[in-house]
């Protein structure tokens, strides 16, 4: 591909760069349409004109959808630089009106924060700016912030130690532990003492599936154990677990306030010491000034009660 002429730039606009990003990035048409608020026949226009003015094919079908050529991803990151240029100019230029506003918001959270921040954003975004389309991904820490560094997310929910440089994070508050379990196996809540608390039957929430946590290494600096019977990967799927076999399950305070008595289940406090983490919303540095974003992480904020 040679440099493009000055009659071939006149011939691109600002949405065949949106479908553009949109493909590399989703290769799903359907995917980009809906995001841009175009149809499918729009896509495959801007497509064709794109394929003119360039002059190669950009995007193979395939079973799976749309693949890019080895054009389409060295453009790329050109093409997204100048596109954000442009965004941020005219962004600097005018508030966002969240009334009028229309679009796709996307959101990387894993199931604590979409049980716990999802759904009174929902809320929120329909009553303040009903334009808007909530997408959650369910993507945490490292996928989470790759996601917002190749604009695949706009904001990301969690808590993450070590992010990019790249990546700017507010945090929204500290999280503690509660153990939930059936009354007869809390029969003290909110009290619960370390013999009885180890002497239990134990569901363990890991994403990973090991079957080993931090409870595990607190009690393992005092020399004790516990009996680890079940491990699963998501938080309202451990509460079922601990009301069907009558285990306790140590988790996140927000989680175990919210839900635990829809299972049948109480709370008490930990017999031990068990680390707090940060739960903060995190953004690309490129959208750090974006009036849109700007009031997204306010809204967060206000839905997390910070």
């Amino acid at each position: 591909m040679s440099d493009l002429s000055t009659s071939q730039l006149r011939r691109l606009d600002l949405t065949l760069l949106l479908v553009f990003l949109g493909l590399v990035r989703h290769r799903k048409a359907a995917d980009v349409a809906t995001e841009l608020g175009l149809t499918q026949s729009a896509i495959s226009q801007a497509v064709k004109r794109l394929r003119d003015i360039f002059g190669d094919e950009l995007f193979l079908r395939r079973p799976h959808g749309m693949e890019p050529t080895a054009i389409a991803l060295a453009l790329e990151e050109p093409v997204r630089r100048a596109v954000e240029a442009l965004r941020t100019a005219l962004g600097a230029a005018r508030a966002f009106d969240a009334a009028t506003a229309t679009g796709l918001v996307r959101v990387a959270a894993l199931d604590a924060e979409q049980a716990v921040l999802i759904p009174p954003l929902a809320a929120r975004l329909r009553e303040l700016a009903p334009g808007l389309t909530l997408s959650v991904l369910p993507l945490g820490r490292n996928a989470a912030m790759d996601a917002l560094s190749e604009g695949r997310a706009d904001l990301a929910l969690g808590f993450v130690w070590d992010a990019p440089e790249s990546i700017v994070a507010d945090k929204l508050y500290d999280e503690a532990f509660l153990v939930a379990g059936r009354p007869e196996a809390l029969p003290n809540a909110p009290r619960l003492d370390l013999d009885s608390y180890c002497a239990a039957d134990h569901v363990l929430i890991s994403p990973g599936g090991d079957l080993r946590g931090v409870v595990d290494d607190q009690l393992d600096t005092i020399g004790r154990t516990r009996r680890v019977i079940l491990g699963l990967p998501a938080f309202l799927p451990a509460l079922a677990a601990a009301a069907a076999s009558g285990a306790l399950v140590t988790l996140p305070a927000r989680i175990a306030q919210g839900f635990s008595k829809g299972f049948g289940l109480v709370t008490a406090t930990p017999p031990i010491e068990v680390r707090r983490f940060p739960v903060s919303v995190f953004w690309h540095l490129r959208n750090d000034a974006d009036p849109r974003t700007l009031w997204l992480r306010k809204v967060v904020a206000q839905v997390s009660g910070t």
